[in-house]
């Protein structure tokens, strides 16, 4: 047949309901994919991470295929993705070439040297970029908060007579729960899902592929289908979501899930719609079996939060990229890639993510986060390592959410400061202190928390620049406290574990 339409559909683009899809005619149009070994090893990609994109895709081949459409699938090949999609066009001659717009800026680049490529916009979004554009458009300050509520306001989400309901915007206090000694209430873990014979198939193939990468398979249960997304979706509402709110911030020993939803990662590969998402948490709380700072806490999240970075990333790349306004130079501690390190919270945190592909977002952002700001990580090999190692990273939620709001490497466009804090704030939101040869309240002396002495030290490195930010004031101020000695005391403390001899 002479073929109409080539649709192109790329890793993170599973969403039967795509634009790209519209006006699709099985009869003279067909659909190419392609698994380019490239985007495995651009970054050292973790297992989790590798194998979950590839079960989602080859699924969702399989789907397409049951309706009858044709999909041109090439398995695991050398070269790169814009050179395939050449050779597909001058193999099949199509009349269009029809694509979504790439999430990700390298892609939009490489895939715009095909000729005649037609792009279509992602709805899988609640803001287009021409719309936080618009919003950015004049402001000095892009400060979260105000881009989610203008979005409550336009999508009518947890609205009533044109206000929030509950008299607030955000109920952020209410949710900062630590479990105390007693540890995390009952819970149930998140539903799981056992490889099916295609997701043993790919679980091998990454094994024997590549072997040397980290991570591990062997407990592997992520959602591949839209399908299983929706079971996912469905046992968070009804099992988690009621308890979330209070204890999203809390971390545990040998806890890795607790009660978050285990949902980003089916988002980011376009298997379950954020619609969906934030429809079951406002009908769950209407109707009287969550808590509206729970479902406010978790909406904020999608209909904020991730929308809001994504605005950022198309906003200032490709330089965001490059960014590192605290002149960070240190590499990235080799024990990111083993878990091997005698601090706990590092130790749990990296462990359950080479394991799990998973970590929740404060033991990302108050964990690994900090230990890398704290220590002056160049922020590059940062944003590589997340990106490697979580199998819910694509780059546009990543980048941002690793240079800005975790590294502060973009000088404030995110976060107004930096995240700076001593292992006291580990000790508190987490047991991780409990059983750790480190003392957080010491910053000085051979059982000092690397994290409290990095925290002196950094404050000391950057105190002209920090004294300037009105919300790092107090932090500063506190250096005055500190004699000559205790100040050469901590920077000895800090250059050696800089060393690589603490830790």
């Amino acid at each position: 047949m002479v073929l109409r339409n080539l649709v192109v559909v790329l890793g993170d683009q599973l969403d039967a309901d795509s634009a790209a899809f519209d006006g699709f005619d099985p009869q003279r149009d067909a659909v190419w994919m392609a698994e380019v070994s490239a985007e495995s090893t651009k970054v050292w990609s973790a297992k989790p991470r590798i194998a979950l994109f590839l079960s989602a895709m080859r699924h969702f081949r399989e789907f397409l295929r049951s309706r009858g459409w044709t999909v041109l699938y090439q398995e695991m090949v050398a070269g790169t993705l814009g050179g395939h999609l050449r050779e597909a066009v001058a193999r099949h001659a199509p009349e269009r070439v029809i694509a979504l717009e790439p999430g990700e800026w390298s892609v939009r680049s490489e895939l715009a040297g095909v000729e005649g490529i037609e792009w279509r916009e992602d709805r899988h979004f609640l803001c287009g970029r021409d719309e936080f554009a618009a919003h950015a458009k004049g402001r000095k300050q892009l400060r979260m908060e105000f881009f989610y509520r203008e979005m409550r306001r336009r999508h009518d989400v947890l609205m009533e007579n044109g206000q929030p309901v509950g008299g607030e915007w955000n109920f952020d206090q209410e949710n900062r729960g630590s479990f105390g000694k007693e540890g995390p209430p009952l819970h149930l873990p998140p539903r799981r899902f056992e490889p099916d014979a295609l997701t043993r198939e790919v679980i091998a193939l990454v094994n024997e592929r590549f072997a040397e990468h980290p991570g591990d398979l062997t407990q592997f249960d992520w959602p591949v289908t839209a399908g299983e997304a929706l079971e996912a979706l469905d046992d968070f509402i009804e099992r988690r979501l009621p308890q979330f709110g209070e204890w999203q911030d809390a971390m545990w020993t040998g806890e890795p899930w607790l009660f978050h939803a285990r949902l980003s990662a089916a988002m980011n590969l376009k298997l379950l719609n954020p619609r969906r998402v934030i429809a079951r948490a406002e009908e769950a709380w209407r109707q009287g079996r969550v808590p509206l700072a729970a479902a406010e806490g978790f909406i904020r999240q999608i209909l904020g939060w991730r929308e809001y970075v994504r605005g950022i990333y198309w906003q200032f790349m490709p330089d965001y990229l490059e960014r590192n306004a605290l002149g960070a130079d240190q590499s990235l501690p080799p024990f990111y890639w083993t878990g091997d390190t005698s601090m706990v919270c590092l130790r749990e945190s990296i462990g359950q993510t080479l394991r799990l592909g998973y970590a929740h977002h404060i033991q990302r952002l108050m964990v690994t986060g900090l230990y890398a700001l704290l220590l002056g990580v160049r922020p590059r090999e940062v944003h590589e390592w997340y990106l490697a190692v979580y199998v819910d990273a694509v780059e546009w939620v990543e980048l941002p959410n690793t240079l800005g709001m975790s590294q502060y490497a973009d000088g404030g466009i995110m976060a107004s400061k930096p995240y700076a804090a001593t292992g006291k704030y580990i000790q508190r939101m987490s047991n991780y202190c409990a059983g750790c040869r480190f003392r957080p309240g010491e910053s000085t002396g051979p059982d000092a928390c690397p994290f409290t002495s990095l925290y002196w030290d950094f404050l000391l490195r950057h105190e002209p620049e920090l004294a300037r930010n009105p919300r790092m004031v107090m932090q500063v101020r506190n250096l005055a406290r500190l004699s000559p000695d205790q100040r050469a005391a901590i920077q000895e403390r800090a250059g050696r574990i800089r060393a690589g001899e603490v830790g």
